[in-house]
Order: C-alpha cells, then sequence, then structure tokens
C-alpha cells in the first residue's frame, strides 16, 4: 500500500462517518451529533502527529449516547499492543485512520451496537499493511429474529468474497469479544478480521467498504423494530447492570483502546464508546425463568443462521 492508496482510504473512511451519522441522527429524529475536530502534535509517546473528528449524540429519542469516530494518527514507533504478536515491526513508524462507533439507546429493549474499520501500514524500510474491522451486537433482551437479521446482513456483505469468510470471522469475532474472567461472550457477536492483506489492496479495500456499509443495514431496522417498545425501571436497572460488562471488555480486552491510550491518542475520543449511565452490583443474578435470565442462554458462541433459520 502506497502514499496514494493510504489516502484513499482515508478520504472513504470520511465519507463513511458522515454517512452513518447522517443515517444514525435521521433515526434518532430529535438529536444530531456535534462534532469536536482535534489535531495531535507531536509528544513524547511516539505519536508524531495526526487528528480526526469524533462526533456525539447525546440524549436524544432513540439514542442516550451515539458515538462516531474518525481519526488519523501517525507515530515514530509502534505501541506495544501493535507489536505483541509482531515482534519484528518494533521501533518502526506508522501511519493508521480508522472509524470506529459506538451507540447505546434509550430503549433497553433496543442493543447497543458497535463497529469498526481501519487501516494500517508500517513507514519502516520493508513496510507492511493491513485492514481491520467488524461490528457486533450486545442486547439486553434478545430477539431470535434481530440475531437472525443482523447474521444474515453481515454473511451477505462476506459471500462476494468468498463462501468461507462469514464463517472464519464470524468466529473470529465470537472468541475475540469474549470475556475471559466471565466466561460469557460480550453480545450475540457479528463480524472481527484483522491483518487483512492476503488479497491484495483492491479486493481488501473492497471488502472493508463491504463492511462499513453493511452496519447500518444490519443495525438501523432493529433499532426501528424495537425503540416504541415499553419498558419500566426493572428493564432499565437491567440494561445498566449489563453495560457493566462492555466497560469491563472496553478497558481489559480491547485492542482498539489499548492502542490508542498507549499510542498516546486522545483519551476522550477513544472512551467515548463506554456508556454514559452504568451500574455495578455485587453478584447481581436474575431471578430464574425471568426476562432477564433468558439473556444468559444467548452469551455462547452459537451458529446462528443455522438455529435460527
Amino acid at each position: 500500500m502506497n502514499a496514494e492508496q493510504f489516502q484513499q482510504v482515508n478520504q472513504w473512511l470520511k465519507t463513511l462517518q458522515d454517512n452513518i451519522c447522517q443515517q444514525l441522527a435521521d433515526t434518532d429524529g430529535q438529536k444530531s451529533f456535534s462534532e469536536d475536530a482535534w489535531q495531535r502534535e507531536p509528544g513524547g509517546t511516539g505519536l508524531s502527529g495526526g487528528g480526526g473528528r469524533t462526533r456525539v449524540l447525546s440524549q436524544g429519542g432513540v439514542f442516550e449516547q451515539a458515538g462516531v469516530n474518525y481519526s488519523h494518527v501517525l507515530g515514530d514507533r509502534m505501541p506495544p499492543s501493535a507489536t505483541a504478536a509482531r515482534p519484528q515491526l518494533a521501533g518502526q513508524g506508522f501511519e493508521a485512520a480508522g472509524v470506529s462507533l459506538v451507540v447505546h439507546p434509550n430503549n433497553p429493549y433496543v442493543p447497543t451496537s458497535h463497529a469498526n474499520v481501519r487501516v494500517f501500514r508500517t513507514t519502516g524500510e520493508k513496510p507492511v499493511w493491513w485492514f481491520g474491522g467488524g461490528f457486533d451486537l450486545t442486547p439486553y433482551y434478545p430477539f431470535d429474529e434481530d440475531i437472525l437479521h443482523w447474521h444474515e446482513t453481515a454473511k451477505a456483505a462476506c459471500e462476494p468474497f468468498g463462501k468461507d469468510v462469514y464463517p472464519r470471522f464470524k468466529a473470529w469475532c465470537d472468541d475475540y469479544f469474549f470475556l475471559k474472567h466471565r466466561n460469557e461472550t460480550r453480545g450475540v457477536g457479528g463480524l472481527f478480521f484483522d491483518d487483512l492483506n492476503e488479497w491484495g489492496f483492491d479486493t481488501s479495500f473492497a471488502f472493508l467498504q463491504a463492511i462499513g456499509n453493511a452496519y447500518c443495514k444490519a443495525y438501523i431496522p432493529i433499532v426501528k423494530k424495537r425503540q416504541q417498545y415499553q419498558y419500566g425501571e426493572r428493564q432499565r436497572f437491567w440494561q445498566k447492570y449489563r453495560r457493566g460488562r462492555y466497560v469491563e471488555f472496553n478497558l481489559v480486552y480491547d485492542r482498539g483502546t489499548l492502542f490508542g491510550l498507549q499510542s498516546g491518542g486522545r483519551t476522550e475520543s477513544i472512551l467515548m464508546s463506554l456508556p454514559p449511565e452504568v451500574s455495578f452490583r455485587y453478584n447481581h443474578q436474575p431471578e430464574p425463568g425471568s426476562e432477564e435470565a433468558r439473556l444468559l442462554n444467548y452469551l455462547k458462541p452459537r451458529d446462528w443462521l443455522q438455529e435460527l433459520r
């Protein structure tokens, strides 16, 4: 990937951020996104510059908080999180760009969702590059038809690139978004991929675009179907309690969060994925047989397309 190709991807990422923000704002119907454009000055953390656009919709009619972040950062040495699996790249410079988003709805019957698409290249003597990304769904009150739609949309985005792509990246998502200390998945999965360069630039970039464009197709129909459901304090408590698992994953396991913090990225933008309200309770257990207890049966890797069709 040369500099011109990187810039091509970078420009598409900005357009993707615009499109997703517009669709989410239209779905919310009451609030729009505010933008916080930022520039990073060279510092002592290895980051040599860059910037981004952090966009947040808060306290809307449908979304309690939706954050859609675009960033482009450059560094003179790779952070530890990026070289843990690639020690041969230690000491090299890098350039990275991406769009990352998390949506936390008001209504507990509407799932939380996350998506990310990114490009990375080193700037050392023997440069390497790759794409990464995906999207996943975290319901509090799961509906089988919503999970089926989510995974069917993911599979449709993958199919032009090979029959093995969806099952491979679906399994990777189940493995990645797994809270080992809880022995449960973060939600009902989706897609996750990293280090993608095996198809060459053109096909790999086309796949990145397919995944980025599929997110709203997968998520917004679910939001529209569930946003009018009635809920009370019981459902709201369960939503806030389960959001605690989201915090645990993002702060303990998420490689994007670690990369951002270790590379000296902008803290507010990195942590915008955290829910605005969350509740921690010691050893809370839902009542057996309750609507809340039903969720626990969904927090393990499952072949959703096979089971729900």
